[in-house]
């Protein structure tokens, strides 16, 4: 997810919170406090582009509203907010805030009278640099960001001649990632419908879940990975999980994070064991990790149907080698990643994920750039989060002008809102490039399929029985 806070950045927050709270209990009620819908709570703010070439002229479209707790836009609400900048890039104007040129304003901060909403241009410097733009106002009201990475480009160099034939996916996919399921019946977590106990993967497939998606890390277990000590999302895990999977009669999409931790746009940090190599060694042992994780799945029966080849790698992934403005390093990595999967299983599905909803211009610029060095994959992944990545409407373009642009079919890889919309969208994408969605962790954050104590709710059983129903041809 992101621009650029994405999901895994959301519940690093909130985890931060707790310990802010936790620490200082008054003082974070007095500014975290719940607020009723219809009253200003946060600021958020939209990029149209978080990759710009640093050429001095490149211009990205950023959104700023004000929302409610229930993330609702508040068209008449009123508010004087500060917009910082910090980078190689400048504010060139301030729609539907006055006169641009009246704006009080430093070198690196405005301050604008807001009233609803305003539209900004932002004009990148020609060094390479992580452009930050944030918005913030009282201390009560959630301060809203976006970083911008610049690049500067060079000759595309092509990672094979071989010409590669994108592969179809046939079957319609109504998919959600659980990877969180063993941390969750870790604690002691039961799951149930309607009264009845049952395994959650179980309860999902009876209404009209037919995918799962699961994350893996390197190794989540040293001190600094994703669950230190224990390991949960590593290998192992990942098996346990993709037996029951295979089991419930359910396909597997494997994300590989090609990393300790969490990757997104912000952070794609380099697993603990690959620090020090030069880039021949990185990129075998990006190979050699692909191979080993794929062959021990197909040992035990459970070849992923479908693998990301990296998550939300619209920044790159493996940095700082195969950091975006590193073009020709990134396509390789990729490629490494590619050749794993190809190496056990030919006929996997290869999914390019990133996290670009509703910006258009910017999945162009990536998927441009891996055309040109002719890295081969199916599947093109976005990520929709309407606070991140648009509109309805900017998803909806966006995927039907991939979709003609590009001979990869086109899905929303990740989401949680508007369920229906979403998936009105996903399953009717022009030119037959259709394939689905896949929910992200509805088993537990956000719009969840199950309430808190584990008891399937409406959205398990009513809202996507009718999603399958219409696209799946399900009761």
């Amino acid at each position: 997810m992101q621009p650029v806070y994405s999901c895994r950045l959301k519940i690093s927050f909130v985890i931060a919170f707790l310990m802010l709270f936790a620490a200082s209990p008054a003082n974070a009620q007095r500014r975290f406090k719940p607020k009723a819908p219809g009253i200003a709570s946060e600021l958020q703010v939209t990029p149209y582009k978080t990759t710009m070439i640093a050429n001095g002229k490149d211009e990205a479209l950023i959104n700023i509203k004000i929302i409610d707790s229930k993330g609702d836009s508040l068209a008449n609400a009123d508010l004087p907010i500060v917009v910082h900048l910090s980078g190689d890039a400048k504010i060139v104007n301030i729609m539907d805030a006055g006169d641009f040129a009246s704006i009080p304003h430093t070198d690196t901060s405005w301050q604008v009278n807001l009233h609803g909403s305003c539209r900004l241009i932002l004009r990148a410097g020609t060094t390479l640099s992580k452009i930050k733009l944030s918005a913030s106002a009282s201390d009560t009201i959630f301060t809203g960001s976006t970083e911008i990475h610049t690049v500067q480009l060079g000759i595309a160099h092509k990672v094979t001649n071989d010409k590669y034939v994108p592969k179809k996916v046939t079957d319609k996919i109504i998919g959600a990632d659980i990877s969180f399921l063993p941390q969750l019946e870790s604690r002691g977590m039961k799951f149930s419908d309607k009264g009845v106990p049952g395994d959650a993967i179980d309860i999902m497939k009876a209404h009209g879940f037919n995918y799962i998606r699961l994350r893996i890390f390197v190794d989540p277990a040293q001190p600094k990975g994703y669950s230190p000590g224990k390991g949960f999302c590593d290998l192992e895990h990942t098996k346990q999980m993709a037996k029951r999977i295979k089991a419930a009669g359910m396909k597997f999409l494997l994300d590989f994070h090609y990393s300790d931790y969490w990757a997104d746009p912000q952070q794609q940090n380099k697993p603990a064991a690959w620090v020090g190599q030069d880039f021949v060694a990185l990129k075998k042992s990006l190979y050699n990790y692909t191979v080993d994780v794929m062959q021990q799945l197909k040992a035990q029966g459970t070849a992923p149907d479908m693998v990301q080849v990296g998550n939300e790698i619209n920044h790159g992934m493996v940095w700082p080698d195969g950091a975006i403005n590193n073009l020709d390093s990134l396509a390789q990595l990729i490629y490494q990643g590619v050749k794993g999967v190809k190496e056990v299983n030919p006929n996997t599905i290869i999914m390019l994920h990133i996290a670009l909803g509703g910006q258009n211009a910017e999945a162009r610029f990536f998927l441009d750039n891996m055309k040109a060095r002719n890295v081969p994959f199916d599947v093109i992944g976005l990520s929709y989060y309407p606070k991140w990545h648009g509109t309805p409407a900017d998803l909806k373009y966006n995927m039907a002008d991939l979709s003609k642009r590009y001979p990869q079919q086109v899905m929303v890889a990740e989401y949680s809102q508007l369920k229906r919309e979403v998936n009105d969208i996903a399953f009717n994408v022009p030119n037959g490039k259709a394939v689905g969605s896949f929910i992200w962790e509805p088993i537990s954050t956000w719009e969840g399929v199950f309430d808190k104590d584990g008891k399937a709710n409406d959205y398990m059983d009513v809202v996507y029985p009718e999603i399958a129903k219409k696209y799946l041809g399900g009761k």
